[in-house]
């Protein structure tokens, strides 16, 4: 019986946060049994994403378009996540609307909010491998370090690659690519 309720739950939670209308400049996740809504970004967060995207841009297949700020949702696990960069199918613009089925994300990219590291280092290595996305790029201009997570399976990734600003990344398929990392900029201490 419980396992029936739980989804229930959680599309009932995904619903709630779907009729939220944020202030101007924030975004809501889902995970699990908490809706936890962000503020905008700064400009080193924006300048950062920018040297990673135009990258990504330059090695991402015909069929993969760049988006940034996509509701990824995964309602089986109660998960509505949004990344600040993913790649996803240019024919998902067909089905319209905000959300886009999590597993059709070919990669998550997050860039370290100062103001609560703790979702993108600890909730959302926890939930982008629930929600079979199968690359996980974390970049932390707070420590000046990046770390990619691959090979989900089993709700966990298997795989971590771990190095700092100025390192090369190597990025697997689709992209196949070694991400240039020393233009990144740190928070100021």
């Amino acid at each position: 019986m419980a396992e029936s309720q739980v989804p229930d739950r959680h599309a009932q939670l995904l619903a709630y946060a779907r009729s939220l209308t944020p202030p101007s400049g924030w975004k809501i996740e889902v995970s699990g049994d908490e809706i936890i809504m962000m503020a905008g970004p700064s400009v080193i967060h924006q300048r950062n994403l920018l040297i990673v995207r135009e990258q990504f841009d330059a090695h991402r297949p015909a069929d993969l378009m760049p988006s940034e700020n996509t509701d990824l949702a995964s309602p089986n696990v109660g998960k509505l996540r949004n990344p600040d960069l993913t790649y996803i199918p240019i024919a998902v613009v067909e089905h319209g609307g905000n959300e886009v089925p999590a597993e059709q994300a070919a990669i998550a990219v997050e860039i370290v909010s100062p103001s609560n590291p703790e979702n993108d280092l600890v909730g959302k290595v926890r939930d982008y491998p629930l929600m079979h996305i199968p690359l996980y790029l974390l970049i932390d201009p707070r420590d000046g370090v990046v770390t990619l997570y691959s090979e989900p399976a089993d709700g966990v990734y298997h795989r971590r690659w771990n190095g700092k600003f100025g390192d090369r990344v190597p990025i697997p398929e689709p992209f196949a690519f070694a991400l240039a990392t020393g233009a990144l900029i740190r928070y100021p201490a």
